[in-house]
């Protein structure tokens, strides 16, 4: 059995935006019991990452982590032609994952406790993102 759909998700601007459970709806309207999820960001200053949903502190030092490796206005930068945080983005997303692939376990996600699936967005202004999911497995 396989399935495909697109989500859509209109971000606010730099963030980190929760995706565990738009997911789990599409495995669960797929019906597979064990198979495999894998989950595809469609952008290339926007990411995925397999992250701690408890604390949001987490997702805080993460994006701030992120921010200091790869700064706004670094004068080694010649792709400037959208904006001060275009090239940053393009470095925060070749850095975290353009696709995550997780395991379906008795009809679900198998995430740990403490584990859910975002997505980054790198950009400063808000973007309308795309992600296409993909479950494949036996029913």
């Amino acid at each position: 059995m396989q399935l495909q759909r697109s989500l859509e998700l209109r971000t606010e601007g730099r963030g980190i935006y929760e995706l565990t459970d738009r997911v789990s709806e599409v495995v669960r309207a797929a019906g597979v019991r064990e198979g495999l999820c894998v989950v595809s960001c469609l952008h290339t200053s926007a990411s995925l990452v397999v992250t701690e949903c408890a604390d949001p502190a987490v997702r805080t030092d993460l994006q701030a982590w992120l921010e200091r490796i790869a700064p706004e206005g670094d004068a080694s930068y010649t792709h400037t032609a959208e904006g001060p945080d275009d090239m940053p983005a393009h470095l925060r997303a070749a850095i975290t994952s353009a696709s995550e692939t997780l395991i379906i376990s008795a009809g679900e996600l198998a995430l740990g406790v403490w584990q859910g699936l975002y997505l980054m967005e790198h950009r400063a202004a808000p973007h309308s993102r795309r992600v296409l999911v993909h479950v494949q497995g036996d029913l």
